[in-house]
């Protein structure tokens, strides 16, 4: 078993990537809101960060959208297609602004119903 963790930066091709996850009856996804340390950071009321950051706060704060990162407990077997479908839909994950896509061994669960 794994728990794929795709951080998706495209929130707006989220729909259609759990529509086609569905439609390979590759279920059982969470997904919730996420942001990144930099986003977080800019958007900190922390007066310490503003020579940090500077003008970089002013260019950023109305650019950068909240990330969906999505979370599923599959069997190994399954990876490789949850990839395909993730790169059909929102492009190839090596470049840039796409995505994050990773793997954890799970080695126990309970409450996962295995087809």
């Amino acid at each position: 078993m794994k728990l794929l963790v795709f951080i998706l930066n495209k929130p707006e091709k989220l729909d259609r990537l759990l529509k086609r996850l569905a439609e390979e009856h590759l279920t059982g996804a969470t997904v919730f809101s996420s942001s990144g340390m930099a986003t977080s950071l800019i958007s900190s009321n922390d007066e310490s960060l503003s020579n940090i950051f500077g003008s970089l706060r002013q260019i950023l704060k109305d650019t950068k959208k909240d990330n969906k990162t999505l979370m599923m407990v599959t069997s190994e077997k399954n990876v490789e297609r949850v990839e395909e479908i993730i790169e059909e839909v929102v492009g190839n994950l090596d470049e840039p602004n796409t995505g994050i896509l990773f793997t954890i061994p799970v080695d126990y669960v309970r409450g996962f119903k295995h087809k």
